[in-house]
């Protein structure tokens, strides 16, 4: 069989950070289905998400396009209708462009309404779902508290445990992401305490593997017609809890020593220590609370890369090795108490840096197979990437998309000029951070900047943080107030505004279409500035000399 691109597996998981893969260096968690993909591909070192929160960064995948750019700055802010996703560059290409899984998307309902589309109708459905066809939508947050569910939609999931047996209205909590507890108590796994006992259900019936089946049941209905795949998993996104016998695969023993220093606590940057105060980075900055729940992350990763294992076993049955360009990566990080924090959400590496491996499975591809990729990748390159594999055109649709194909390095190839700079948002104005600081909505936000060894952030309202990579890999000591540095400081500052200017909102002309635009409106007949017919050739006077032509 030819080898070749027809169809595209985007694997996306959850919370997962850069350095918890065996192939990535992790010295105790073993991920061999994800380091034989590596094998065959090649490992990007340094890829960097357009936002550290998942619904943001999802959108600037899912479009190409940066988080200033598409709009939806956090979780629940709607993807505007209009914006260009996938499907949208995909399909004309003649793939399905199909989601198992979780996209944090909210769609813009008002302005669905307001343009009179039917939200049940293809279009409405896929303006409403990123552009993918729905084989199961499932963000894996069906969380319920006194206002209500998180999420309004039932999943397919919950019908799925009540089927199989598991009671409830939402089984997804009770039996999927609670244990046992005293009596006939639930131990939720909302509370981290209970991390290490198993989840009630089942492992064949627990998220992953379930979300693994379904993209098999995906790829076995679609026969002979090409698709891109966006298989999306939940984990190892909280709640931390896992199935036996994934809750105590690993020990407190294999936990990885935390990355903080005091020297962080001392003065730090005032949205910073905004963070640091959360309820969530207290609990984190606990050894006791990452003893209980990092062994636990790590079983869930472990599943993930078991559950790979089988559908790459699937599709080499199927032939769809051959043929499928494979992606793997994560939304976001997952600080897991480094730099006294828990979550996500500021610009350290365990957080802003994500995981990113690629097999091209064309002969173009050979020459760079088992390679790491040290260059700055962002998550937006993936876009161009998919369409210049399919044969399509990236440049003509560089007004829409602003990242660029890592084609090049896929085949082993350096491109003459690759950028020299890698850009995040972050938008805190609706976390309670904000009214802390005093911040109104519209300045609480945050961008970075960073070259191959420096890192700025620009805080509104505050001074900037600075950190250096190379005589500060772990990123302790912020500059972002050293007179020493305030060069570096205005060359990044300088980057960030260059980038901050960039034409991002004229998606509907490409840059041909301008330049050929030139001139064209005195071929119409505008002719401004004209004093005498003599000043411009004759042929643009043919419509204005009388019907006989004097």
């Amino acid at each position: 069989m030819s080898r070749r691109v027809r169809n595209i597996l985007f694997i996306m998981c959850d919370q997962l950070r850069w350095d918890y893969l065996s192939c990535a260096g992790h010295p105790r968690l073993e991920t061999p289905n994800i380091d034989a993909l590596a094998k065959r591909g090649v490992r990007f070192t340094r890829a960097i998400v357009q936002s550290p929160v998942c619904g943001p960064s999802r959108m600037s995948f899912y479009t190409g396009r940066y988080v200033g750019s598409h709009g939806a700055t956090w979780n629940g802010v709607p993807l505007k209708v209009g914006e260009m996703t996938l499907g949208d560059y995909l399909r004309p290409l003649g793939l399905k462009t199909v989601l198992v899984g979780k996209t944090h998307m909210r769609a813009d309902v008002e302005g669905m309404a307001r343009l009179g589309i039917d939200p049940n109708s293809i279009i409405g459905v896929r303006v409403a779902e990123c552009g993918f066809d729905p084989f199961e939508r499932d963000d894996g947050l069906h969380a319920a508290g006194p206002d209500g569910r998180y999420d309004p939609q039932t999943p397919r999931y919950n019908r799925y445990l009540n089927d199989k047996g598991y009671g409830g209205a939402n089984p997804w909590h009770d039996w999927a992401n609670a244990a046992q507890g005293e009596g006939n108590a639930l131990a939720s796994g909302w509370a981290m305490r209970h991390a290490r006992k198993p989840a009630r259900v089942a492992e064949e019936d627990s998220e992953t593997p379930y979300m693994t089946r379904r993209a098999m049941d995906f790829m076995a209905q679609a026969g002979d017609e090409p698709w891109c795949l966006h298989l999306s998993y939940i984990k190892p996104h909280w709640p931390y809890i896992a199935p036996a016998p994934y809750n105590d695969m690993y020990g407190a023993g294999d936990v990885v020593p935390v990355v903080r220093s005091q020297e962080e606590r001392r003065d730090p940057h005032p949205v910073y220590r905004a963070f640091m105060d959360l309820r969530v980075s207290g609990a984190f900055s606990r050894d006791d609370v990452r003893a209980e729940v990092i062994p636990v992350y790590m079983g869930l990763i472990k599943q993930i890369d078991d559950q790979l294992g089988h559908l790459f076993n699937f599709m080499h049955g199927r032939g769809l090795l051959d043929t499928t360009l494979i992606v793997f990566t994560s939304d976001h990080g997952d600080y897991l108490g480094d730099h006294w924090l828990g979550e996500k959400d500021l610009f350290h590496e365990p957080s802003v840096k994500v995981p990113l491996i690629i097999c091209d499975p064309s002969a173009a591809a050979d020459a760079a197979r088992g390679t790491a990729c040290d260059a700055l990748v962002e998550t937006i390159d993936l876009a161009p990437t998919f369409l210049e594999a399919l044969g399509a055109d990236a440049a003509s649709q560089a007004h829409r998309l602003e990242g660029r194909s890592l084609a090049p390095w896929l085949r082993g190839e350096a491109p003459a000029q690759w950028r020299r700079y890698v850009f995040s948002e972050y938008d805190y104005c609706i976390l309670p951070v904000a009214a802390r600081l005093g911040v109104e909505p519209r300045n609480a936000r945050l961008f970075m900047v960073a070259d191959a060894r420096w890192k700025y952030v620009h805080a509104a309202g505050f001074r900037p943080m600075l950190y250096d990579l190379a005589s500060d890999p772990d990123e302790f000591r912020d500059l972002g107030a050293d007179p020493a540095y305030a060069g570096e400081r205005r060359r990044l500052a300088a980057a960030l505004g260059d980038w901050g200017l960039r034409l991002s909102q004229r998606t509907t002309r490409s840059e041909a279409e301008m330049a050929a635009a030139r001139g064209r409106s005195q071929r119409k007949g505008i002719l401004i500035g004209v004093w005498d017919e003599a000043d411009v050739a004759d042929e643009l006077w043919s419509q204005y000399l009388g019907d006989d032509g004097r």
